[in-house]
């Protein structure tokens, strides 16, 4: 029994101390290379636009998450872009939420996002209504 135990014992500390290595020996490039495979890079865009629309679209497919920033393109542009996005947000399963005035974060079906950013307008109108 105390064979078993040392060898427990010494089989943890092995994993423990090879993955703390491994975690913190990882060069940059390793890291691009299995996030390119993998999809799970976070994208940056501002489309100038609606033409752009089909950009962010492959890299939903390719399943990275986008944030899209709207402030570039005129307000019926950007309806239109949204009315996009959100067709080909409902077709992989993936969803859509506003994290400030103009700005969109898009993921697919395999990113879980967790909490919510409340607009300031919907804050205040919560307020009056509590108020009544």
């Amino acid at each position: 029994m105390a064979l078993f135990k040392n060898w427990m014992k010494q089989s943890e500390d092995d994993l423990l101390e090879g993955s703390e290595d491994e975690f913190y020996n990882v060069n940059e490039a390793d890291v691009l290379s299995s996030a390119d495979k993998s999809g799970n890079k976070m994208i940056l865009l501002e489309p100038r636009a609606y033409s752009e629309s089909q950009q962010i679209a492959d890299h939903l497919k390719n399943r990275n998450s986008v944030v899209v920033n709207l402030k570039r393109v005129t307000s019926d542009q950007a309806k239109r872009i949204i009315d996009f996005l959100s067709g080909c947000i409902y077709a992989i399963g993936g969803t859509m939420q506003k994290i400030g005035v103009g700005i969109y974060l898009c993921t697919p079906k395999n990113v879980n996002v967790q909490g919510k950013i409340s607009d300031e307008a919907e804050k205040n109108k919560t307020e009056e209504e509590e108020e009544w």
